[in-house]
């Protein structure tokens, strides 16, 4: 499987050269092993990750595309879906099958019909939309999003590489009125 997955990493490379999507770049560590890549992720636009720059790895086993690559920030992030350490939970970098647990359903999961450009689209649309009810972070899962919120623009400016930061006027609205909730509150 080694020369066929090599094969089809080598093509989904030179697509993503050839046709690249919006939102990540993604290219090799090191040109002589295809199974391990660096990508670059542009913050979501409207989310607290605007105008970031997150770098990860992507990790590929030797079996691909039969079992699901492994994805790791090497950028710092605070997010209830990556791990303290970087390491991403997403459902669909998770290998395929049944869920022991019982929180993904077998078509949530790996299927070897994914891609690159899906696992990135994927990552993207988490950062943007968080799944609380299965955190990697669980401190960013609970109550983390009032401290990112309060400290957004120092946290890009650390973390993300940002070049700007604001926030939208939900998030301001938000953040305001949750403030007053927490001051009434006496916390």
């Amino acid at each position: 499987m080694t020369e066929q997955s090599a094969l089809l990493l080598r093509k989904q490379l030179a697509e993503l050269n050839k046709n690249p999507v919006e939102g990540f770049s993604a290219g090799l560590i090191d040109d002589e092993d295809i199974y391990k890549w660096e990508v670059v992720i542009i913050g979501p636009q409207d989310t607290l990750f605007e105008g970031g720059f997150f770098k990860a790895y992507l990790t590929f086993p030797y079996d691909y595309p039969l079992r699901p690559p492994k994805m790791k920030f090497i950028t710092e992030i605070w997010h209830p879906n990556v791990a303290k350490n970087g390491d991403v939970c997403i459902s669909i970098l998770h290998e395929p099958g049944e869920d022991k647990f019982g929180y993904e359903k077998p078509e949530e999961r790996w299927l070897p019909i994914h891609t690159v450009e899906t696992i990135m689209i994927s990552v993207i649309s988490m950062l943007a939309d968080p799944n609380s009810d299965s955190p990697a972070n669980v401190d960013a899962a609970s109550g983390g999003r009032i401290r990112m919120v309060n400290s957004r623009g120092r946290w890009l400016a650390v973390y993300g590489k940002a070049r700007r930061w604001h926030l939208t006027r939900t998030q301001t609205q938000w953040q305001s009125s949750r403030l007053k909730e927490m001051a009434s509150e006496g916390k």
